[in-house]
């Protein structure tokens, strides 16, 4: 005790608690400085051994010494009567108080002010087509596609997605102006140059916060090594990033150049949507597949086109998801790790065959293997919301957005989510940000429109109604806002002609919602069991906000039972 009261006497103990105070704030600032100046990582660990060694001498300092008024003299020189440890030590106090409120408000103005983007975070942005003719875009493309699906990979480095990567495709963007919209540390950027067998690649990648090339390097190969090449480019980056791997880096699957070719051109070909694209994306995945068919990719490939195909309804939809199943399941067989054929497998089982314990053991397994494909991760927020799991929903699909953060798509399906809790007002505010990335996307317009029904707000919904460019959208709203209009015969002929578009574009379960707001019950349970018999995919009925009305009829629970869907059917998933 005597001990203490003399270390309190003397200020030991305050001079301790400011060292401390001082040397974290030191630190800090040193590790800003380091960062901006690019300093070697030993000035760091230099300034901390020093403050270190320091930290005993400041202790022993103010043992033996005294500050008096007319300076520092010995503690033992000074009379008893004459000493002033106690203004000095008031004076200490007022110090360790003031570098307190500063470390404090250091530290908040780093956690919630100036928090940048993780650090190991990148985005690889579309290679540029430096070929002569200028008509190997997707080889380019394509190319910068499988090295951030390589990076994706990779555990600890949070890679952005192709949609928001190459949203910044043909735009004069700066590239801070980029790493800020997608939070991301690094850019990844390029060109390709391809010359019959011959390509010339060129890489670097660049630090955002600084605009500092970290590296930029040519490789002038054959086109036969270009899954050697992309591995190169992507274990540079690993080690740039000085990200430690808990296993081998992740590498190519490599195949005949040709039909890797081929592959990105499908690929490119699908990806536009329309009926030629589809067609064309078709035959060059067959004659890839009389090359090489154990090349896994082609097969997940051929699974999406199908796809595309009933979409379009160039296929029957037994036949063309019987199909793209197939597919994916010979992809697997092949590469039982391929996480996008399980993917395509969960969905089918999800949407199509409505066995959704097999969707739920594929995603699983698929998010095992790719834990942050922000594709994936949307899927598993629709799975997870028709299994009526809202927050394990918006859970999933906000982690999907901060990897796809200016994909407008997410924002509408999050906003589809909380209309289905009935949380309306967050519903609002995220559809208001889709619209912000995507003015006048009709998809979300169409989802406002169902937004201001659920408000009772008709008359801007029957305004928005004419911006839905889709027929059959405009078909399915407008009984419902006649219906709260009090036009009541408006709005009997508008379900009567949402009737006969019955199989174009409209289907049995949209009808069964009309008559589910417009207190039409015995009408809408008809034409759920419509939608049942005929084989319509009634995975979302959990989801939907206008058959919360039903919910309550006893016959409600027997549609879910025949759909999968009951509470006692759904409960045991682990998911």
């Amino acid at each position: 005790m005597r001990l203490v009261s003399e270390l309190r006497r003397r200020n030991v103990l305050r001079m301790a608690v400011l060292y401390a105070v001082a040397a974290w704030l030191i630190v800090q600032v040193a590790d800003v400085l380091i960062d901006l100046a690019k300093l070697p990582d030993w000035v760091g660990t230099a300034v901390l051994w020093l403050l270190a060694v320091g930290f005993p001498i400041a202790l022993i300092f103010s043992w033996f010494y005294e500050l008096t008024p007319e300076g520092i003299s010995l503690e033992k020189d000074v009379a008893p009567g004459e000493s002033v440890t106690h203004v000095t030590g008031r004076r200490l106090d007022f110090i360790v108080i003031s570098l307190l409120c500063a470390a404090v408000i250091l530290f908040a103005y780093d956690k919630w002010w100036i928090q940048g983007p993780p650090e190991n975070s990148i985005a690889v942005l579309p290679f540029a087509d430096m070929s002569l003719a200028g008509d190997h875009k997707y080889f380019s493309d394509g190319l910068a596609e499988e090295l951030l699906n390589l990076l994706a990979n990779v555990q600890g480095l949070r890679v952005t997605s192709r949609t928001s990567s190459f949203s910044f495709d043909d735009k004069s963007v700066e590239i801070a102006d980029i790493a800020a919209a997608l939070n991301v540390a690094y850019v990844l950027e390029g060109s390709v140059r391809r010359s019959g067998d011959k390509i010339r690649v060129t890489a670097q990648l660049i630090e955002t916060g600084n605009d500092v090339h970290v590296w930029s390097e040519t490789f002038d190969r054959q086109l036969a090594d270009i899954f050697e090449t992309q591995d190169e480019i992507a274990a540079l980056v690993i080690e740039s990033l000085k990200i430690t791997l808990a296993d081998q880096a992740p590498t190519s699957t490599p195949t005949d150049p040709e039909v890797f070719s081929m592959y990105l051109q499908a690929r490119h070909l699908w990806r536009q949507g329309s009926e030629e694209g589809i067609a064309s994306a078709y035959q060059l995945l067959r004659q890839a597949i009389d090359i090489d068919s154990n090349y896994a990719p082609l097969w997940v490939a051929l699974s999406n086109v199908y796809t595309y195909q009933v979409d379009l309804g160039q296929l029957p939809w037994d036949e063309g998801h019987a199909k793209a199943r197939e597919a994916a399941s010979h992809a697997l067989e092949i590469d039982p790790n391929n996480a996008l054929a399980m993917a395509a497998l969960a969905w089918d089982a999800m949407m199509v065959r409505r066995d959704y314990h097999s969707a739920a053991t594929h995603f699983v397994a698929a998010h095992r293997i790719s834990r942050e494909n922000p594709t994936l991760l949307g899927d598993m927020a629709t799975f997870a919301a028709i299994l009526g799991r809202h927050d394990d929903a918006t859970e999933f699909l906000a982690a999907a957005i901060e990897l796809d953060p200016i994909d407008s798509a997410k924002f509408t399906n999050l906003g589809a989510f909380y209309l289905a809790a009935n949380n309306l007002d967050e519903a609002d505010a995220v559809f208001t940000k889709a619209l912000e990335l995507s003015p006048g996307d009709v998809w979300t317009l169409q989802a406002v429109v169902y937004l201001r029904i659920l408000q009772g707000e008709a008359e801007d919904a029957l305004a928005l109604v004419d911006q839905l460019e889709i027929e059959f959208m405009q078909l399915h709203a407008l009984p419902m806002i006649y219906h709260d209009l009090g036009q009541l015969e408006d709005a009997y002929q508008a379900v009567e002609q949402l009737k006969a578009a019955e199989g174009a574009g409209i289907t049995p379960y949209e009808i069964a919602e009309v008559y589910a707001y417009i207190g039409a019950a015995e009408e809408a349970f008809h034409w759920l069991e419509i939608g049942i018999d005929s084989g319509d995919s009634m995975s979302l009925v959990r989801l939907s906000p206008f058959l919360r009305v039903i919910s309550d009829d006893h016959r409600w629970q027997e549609i879910l039972a025949r759909v999968g869907l009951a509470d006692d059917q759904v409960s045991d998933i682990e998911f």
